[in-house]
């Protein structure tokens, strides 16, 4: 009878209505455990640890955390389809069952493909330009842990003056609608530069990018009729810019910001500014699911209109 929706329960009416649920229960099913015929205790219903999944990734949930509040928050547990006292709470090692069956089965990517599949089907076509860029993901560096070092298959770079210590995020962005249609992965010390390839979808007229990815064999590549090279220009060694090429890279940048906006999501929308696994494969694994769930909070308006 309340007069007010939260915030929370707004951001997850929103999300209810444009997550295509058949079609990513459709791809978990054929993996998904089943009850044994000597009976027992039954899984989980599959769309309800799917939900709380999702629910970990939105809100960057632990699974100690995720079980938490589904005891604390009315939304939560009503997005969830859980109703206290009636029905099962799926405890942190059920959830954490399941996070690892989507792992060992490759799951995320398919999920990451599927959400890009349908928004296709919704109009969010692939158009002509592609936006490249990379953000680093911080890794905890402290050695008070179990195997007392540092997570091996992270690594440190330099940004600026500024030293970071963790994973990257690579990905291809639609320039016209701002789907991520790419995603890919490395340690913090691989430049952006070397993952180039793996972020286009080949059928490309423009591509924008920031100084990282300067190459003149690349530009060259790119430089036939109908085609962009849309990559900032950089002065050369103790030199200054054409005045000609500052106002490029002035329409360059208006173009390549919108590149930003999934990091935003994924950072400052969802909180993931830390990894919260050792190693690549499960914060790769991660990170696809979050990519998908930023194109579907990204085109959310448009999906509900």
């Amino acid at each position: 009878m309340k007069k007010k929706q939260t915030r929370r329960e707004v951001f997850l009416s929103e999300m209810e209505a444009v997550v295509p649920w058949g079609l990513l229960l459709g791809l978990i099913t054929p993996h998904y455990p089943k009850a044994g015929p000597k009976g027992g205790r039954p899984p989980m219903p599959i769309e309800t640890m799917l939900r709380v999944y999702f629910l970990q990734n939105w809100y960057a949930l632990s699974d100690p955390m995720a079980e938490e509040m589904l005891y604390d928050s009315e939304a939560m547990r009503r997005f969830a389809g859980i109703e206290l006292g009636d029905d099962r709470i799926p405890d942190e090692t059920t959830i954490l069952n399941f996070r690892h069956l989507l792992e060992r089965h490759g799951l995320t990517e398919a999920i990451f493909a599927e959400v890009n599949t349908h928004l296709a089907d919704k109009g969010f076509t692939l158009r002509s330009g592609t936006l490249v860029d990379a953000t680093i993901i911080d890794a905890p560096s402290s050695t008070k842990n179990k195997a007392k070092a540092r997570d091996p298959e992270m690594s440190s770079t330099k940004k600026g003056n500024d030293w970071f210590f963790g994973m990257k995020a690579h990905i291809g962005v639609d320039a016209e609608s701002g789907v991520i249609h790419s995603v890919e992965t490395s340690t913090a010390k691989v430049h952006d530069s070397q993952v180039w390839d793996a972020l286009l979808h080949g059928n490309e007229t423009s591509v924008w990018a920031d100084k990282g990815y300067v190459s003149a064999e690349r530009a060259a590549a790119f430089s036939g009729p109908g085609q962009f090279w849309g990559v900032m220009r950089k002065a050369p060694k103790g030199g200054k810019l054409h005045p000609l090429e500052e106002s490029t890279n002035r329409i360059i940048a208006k173009v390549r910001a919108r590149v930003e906006h999934p990091f935003r999501v994924i950072k400052c929308q969802f909180g993931h500014v830390k990894t919260r696994y050792r190693g690549l494969a499960k914060n790769r694994a991660q990170l696809f699911t979050l990519f998908a769930l930023g194109n579907l909070f990204l085109a959310r308006r448009k999906l509900m209109a």
